[in-house]
């Protein structure tokens, strides 16, 4: 096993030892807003013809606990490496920048993937809703797991303190990803709103899943996807240039 394999499984090994916390917590609170929201609303929106209520929102739930769930994933690996001292040994071990970012960004997207399954099976047990092209959202999910792995790379590289990066993610992750059409239409929202809501690129990765479980999307699945395999490229190599260059992890 090569030196970024072993942080890899390391990695993989740090979330699913807390499963509970990790993957089981993120389901039900998905859960909950499908229910809520899902109950209240279901008789009085409909936001695409012909699509219900419940059916429209499942999928915005899912790709919002992927989303953070990639964040939290590697933020919190390294600012808890950073604070403990254990990023001493990391950098002891031969694994290049290049493969830092593999373990990492690879422990994310597992993660995610894994909390997206278990919110997908329990919306769908509660409100079915059929994989009208799977491929596109699997697509959507793999690369916003991705771009959500390395900021939040960025953001543990960044942050000192667990103080900073609950900011980082308080006022940053969080408005964008429930700003990014999780629980309503952007299409519905008056005219100078709309347009600031396309500038947000969740809301092209909830819009192109959306797109690919149930057939129903707000742009065109290619034009989403080119947004969000940009937007992880630039966070992809930013994350990968401050490693090279030991941004704050030789402090």
């Amino acid at each position: 096993m090569t030196g970024w394999q072993a942080l890899l499984c390391k990695e993989v090994l740090r979330f699913w030892k807390v499963g509970l916390q990790t993957v089981a917590v993120p389901v039900f609170s998905a859960l909950l807003y499908l229910l809520i929201f899902g109950q209240v609303l279901q008789e009085h929106v409909q936001p695409r013809p012909g699509v219900p209520y419940t059916a429209f929102l499942a999928p915005g739930l899912v790709m919002m606990s992927v989303l953070q769930s990639a964040f939290a994933n590697s933020s919190s690996s390294l600012i808890q490496n950073k604070i403990t001292g254990g990023l001493v040994f990391l950098q002891l071990a031969p694994i290049s920048p290049l493969g830092w970012f593999a373990a990492y960004v690879g422990a994310a997207v597992l993660r995610a993937l894994a909390v997206g399954a278990g919110v997908g099976l329990a919306a769908w047990l509660f409100a079915p809703f059929s994989l009208a092209q799977p491929l596109w959202a699997l697509a959507f999910a793999l690369c916003g797991a991705a771009m959500m792995g390395a900021l939040g790379l960025i953001a543990g590289l960044w942050a000192e303190k667990f103080d900073q990066m609950a900011a980082f993610q308080s006022f940053f992750i969080m408005p964008l990803t429930m700003l990014g059409g999780v629980f309503y239409s952007v299409h519905s929202l008056p005219a100078p709103w709309r347009q600031i809501s396309r500038m947000n690129p969740f809301f092209y990765m909830i819009d192109g899943f959306r797109h690919g479980l149930i057939g129903a999307g707000e742009v065109a699945p290619w034009l989403g996807l080119g947004v969000t395999a940009a937007a992880a490229a630039a966070c992809g190599l930013l994350a990968l240039a401050l490693l090279r260059s030991g941004y704050k992890l030789r402090s």
